[in-house]
């Protein structure tokens, strides 16, 4: 269904002061992170196309923390503080409270919910208002309603009662409608509902289910509109339910990407965070992990075995079991395998960084190549170059980081260090096992390694009775007897 583009609440009241104890976490619940949002941005996330002029989040057990996430993630939600937990009713009218001059519709939901949709909230509103109620609630009709409360319609289709499973019946009991804990309500009459109700309950607390029976007693009218996909109204109180409920939000995520046209592989072991975006074309092969705002390009390759943390892919391009953070990948660059990519990283188009690199705040230039175990830091590479094995940008005098500059074309031989602050200049080389402390001239070929010395029979000297000693001590043998062949030979 179409997503409102209006306001059609006064106001979003969240319910996220409980403890969340069975969680067994220092972390209140609401805080728990699936596919890149914690469980509270989740519902805030379905929310706000509702276009509330208020977002009121009750907090309460470890309020101080979700203040302060509430600040990063939606600095225009206001936290409303709980001090005692007294149940859901009390919950909502302390935000109530918090907006005394508040009129129109209001939307109560959970914040422990991260499978809601906007679609289903949507449809809550609008059908509370085309059924012209004071009061609505959303249901879902589920396979096993145990421990639910189960919504009791009349003949005529209109909710009557919402029974908890300990109150019920065996009739009703055997009912699958259950209470989703979203709730869209007059604020007016939820004022006035909110204030009677009572807490003659084991708990002594108010519920917000006790609202629905006096309005029915009174004649007001009130609707229950069914979700209908029933793990929407899913809540989370465990370790084992956030495990679940992350499976499921992620078979969503990876569902709407197969059919706009990207190619999963594997479903079961890819997991893709919901900011993320992902072209038609590209393809996900198996043990893929793409987290927060990482986008993946059409035509390009993320995989096998690949983690993308706030990273982009363009077109054409390959990653291939490497880690990569805040990085930028080039069309047809290629990364991998075993690459690590650390933030700053930026790779032009066709260049390459190949297995067992580690980069961080470095341009890579076009067609320029860092094939294998080296490590490039604070550095700009420019076109055409090629960064030979086990180079090593030295960077780090032990307080400050320094820069280095490579030049268009440039090789740099095998096991190099450069050491920053250095250039290269356009066109040089430099040559294998050489420490670069000064700037290269364009064209030049830098030495700066020391001349080899050969010190004979140190082995057998210092190392007697080793097989290394042995084994010159054969080779000395071998090279005696070819040398007299030699001379024997000569002799004839």
């Amino acid at each position: 269904m179409t997503v409102p583009t209006r306001p059609t609440v006064a106001a979003v009241v969240v319910l996220a002061a409980g403890q969340g104890t069975r969680m067994r976490s220092a972390r209140p619940k609401v805080l728990h992170d699936l596919c890149g949002r914690s469980m509270l941005g989740h519902v805030l996330a379905a929310a706000e196309p509702l276009g509330a002029e208020h977002t009121l989040v009750v907090v309460g057990s470890g309020r101080e923390l979700v203040e302060e996430h509430l600040a990063a993630i939606a600095p225009g939600a206001r936290p409303v503080v709980q001090e005692e937990q007294r149940g859901s009713g009390h919950a909502a009218a302390v935000a109530l409270a918090a907006v005394p001059d508040l009129e129109g519709p209001v939307l109560v939901v959970n914040g422990d919910a991260p499978l809601l949709r906007q679609e289903t909230l949507a449809a809550l509103v609008e059908g509370h208002s085309a059924a012209g109620s004071v009061f609505s609630v959303l249901t879902a009709e589920v396979d096993d309603p145990t421990g639910l409360g189960r919504i009791i319609r009349d003949g005529d289709g209109a909710p009557r009662a919402i029974v908890e499973e300990s109150d019920a019946t065996d009739a009703q009991r055997a009912v699958r409608e259950v209470n989703a804990g979203v709730y869209v309500a007059n604020a007016a009459t939820l004022r006035r509902v909110l204030a009677g109700l009572a807490t003659d309950n084991a708990q002594g607390e108010q519920y917000l289910t006790d609202a629905l029976a006096p309005l029915v007693e009174g004649g007001a009218p009130v609707a229950a509109v069914r979700a209908e996909d029933p793990a929407d109204v899913l809540g989370c109180n465990d370790r084992r339910e956030l495990a679940a409920r992350r499976r499921t939000l992620n078979d969503r995520v990876l569902d709407e990407l197969m059919r706009a046209g990207v190619t999963v592989v594997d479903p079961a072991t890819t997991w893709v965070d919901v900011d993320v975006t992902v072209a038609a074309d590209a393809l996900l092969e198996p043990g893929v992990q793409l987290r927060g705002t990482t986008s993946v390009a059409a035509g390009a390759v993320v995989g096998p075995d690949t983690t993308l943390v706030d990273s982009t892919v363009e077109e054409g391009a390959t990653v291939v079991r490497s880690h990569v953070l805040g990085a930028v990948i080039g069309p047809d660059a290629t990364v991998g395998p075993f690459s690590y990519l650390r933030p700053g990283t930026r790779l032009a188009g066709r260049s390459k960084v190949g297995a067992f690199v580690e980069t961080k705040n470095v341009s890579v230039g076009e067609d320029s190549k860092v094939p294998h175990l080296s490590y490039v830091g604070d550095a700009t590479i420019g076109r055409g170059a090629n960064i030979g094995a086990a180079t090593v940008f030295v960077n780090y005098d032990g307080v400050a980081k320094h820069h280095t500059t490579v030049g268009d074309h440039v090789r740099i031989g095998s096991d190099t260090m450069l050491v920053a602050p250095v250039t290269v200049g356009d066109g040089a080389y430099t040559a294998a096992g050489s420490v670069i402390t000064s700037d290269v001239p364009p064209g030049a070929l830098a030495v700066a390694r020391a001349t080899q010395r050969d010190v004979a029979g140190w082995v057998q000297r210092r190392r007697p009775g080793t097989p290394a000693a042995r084994a010159a001590e054969a080779a000395g043998d071998a090279r005696a007897a070819a040398a007299a062949d030699t001379r024997t030979t000569a002799s004839e």
